[in-house]
């Protein structure tokens, strides 16, 4: 089985999200419902329609969530990585047109409504993976090669 890999970062942001679900809003929700509920004709009432379709959502989301911390693999910084490119990096890098590019690898969980993090296992990130700043990466695209040049590699150090 593919190891789900996850940055500290990635991964305290998922536990946090958790604890807000189910600390915060669930009792909230679930407290709404409850007041709705006991007004009487639940098939016309639209609080108690909305909250519990919230409730719903949430609890799907607390399953996802807590699957997911259960399965992943934390990758916290190693000095080792330091001037290449792994797991974790921010990554600078340019093409011959002077369009450049600023990212940190990560891991599926982590890229999601984020424009400036790509996933591990995307084409980019495995062209990068192991340069060093100057080295050039071949990416593979719909459109055909593209040479990237690498300019800086930066890690965030826990």
């Amino acid at each position: 089985m593919k190891r789900k890999l996850i940055t500290r970062a990635g991964y305290n942001q998922l536990k946090q999200e958790l604890d807000q679900l189910w600390k915060v809003e669930r009792p909230e929700v679930t407290r709404k419902v409850t007041w709705a509920a006991s007004l009487g004709d639940r098939s016309e009432n639209a609080d108690y329609q909305y909250n519990k379709k919230r409730l719903r959502e949430i609890d799907r989301r607390v399953r996802y969530l807590l699957k997911t911390l259960e399965k992943v693999e934390v990758v916290d910084y190693s000095p080792e990585q330091e001037g290449k490119v792994f797991f974790g990096a921010w990554v600078t890098i340019e093409n011959d047109d002077g369009d450049t590019r600023h990212f940190k690898i990560a891991g599926y969980d982590e890229i999601f409504d984020r424009k400036d993090t790509i996933s591990i296992e995307s084409p980019m990130a495995r062209a990068l993976l192991k340069k060093e700043v100057d080295d050039e990466a071949w990416v593979e695209t719909p459109q055909g090669k593209t040479c990237w040049y690498i300019l800086s590699i930066e890690y965030e150090k826990t």
